[in-house]
């Protein structure tokens, strides 16, 4: 089986959560602990094309950190948003469930189970 990583928040009841369901089958992900290590620029850019999301999509809107950033301004450009994704990694939805060249958040857990 090829190998799965997911980007885990132990502070996330959903990530959390998505982390038991692989359990559950069998399945020992590699942990990204990625609030402790950010991702780069170039793999927020991997990201968002497995995803198939731009980087506000990324983004959760509801974090103190979009708002205080003035990340709610439309004229933001992509260099500027994954700028703040990796300065801010508490902004990027988790969890983040990579195997097989695909991704899926884990929002509700069962969606990353398409890319098992």
């Amino acid at each position: 089986m090829n190998t799965v990583t997911i980007l885990h928040n132990p502070g996330c009841s959903k990530s959390r959560a998505t982390l038991e369901l692989l359990a559950e089958r069998g399945i020992v992900p590699r942990i990204v602990y990625y609030l402790r290590a950010p991702p780069g620029i170039e793999e927020l850019e991997q990201l968002l094309a497995l995803l198939g999301l731009q980087p506000r999509e990324l983004m959760r809107r509801d974090e103190s950190a979009y708002l205080s950033n003035g990340l709610d301004d439309p004229n933001l450009g992509r260099a500027e948003l994954l700028a703040a994704l990796h300065a801010h990694p508490q902004l990027i939805q988790r969890p983040i469930v990579i195997a097989g060249g695909k991704a899926a958040i884990g929002r509700p857990p069962e969606a990353v189970l398409d890319i098992l």
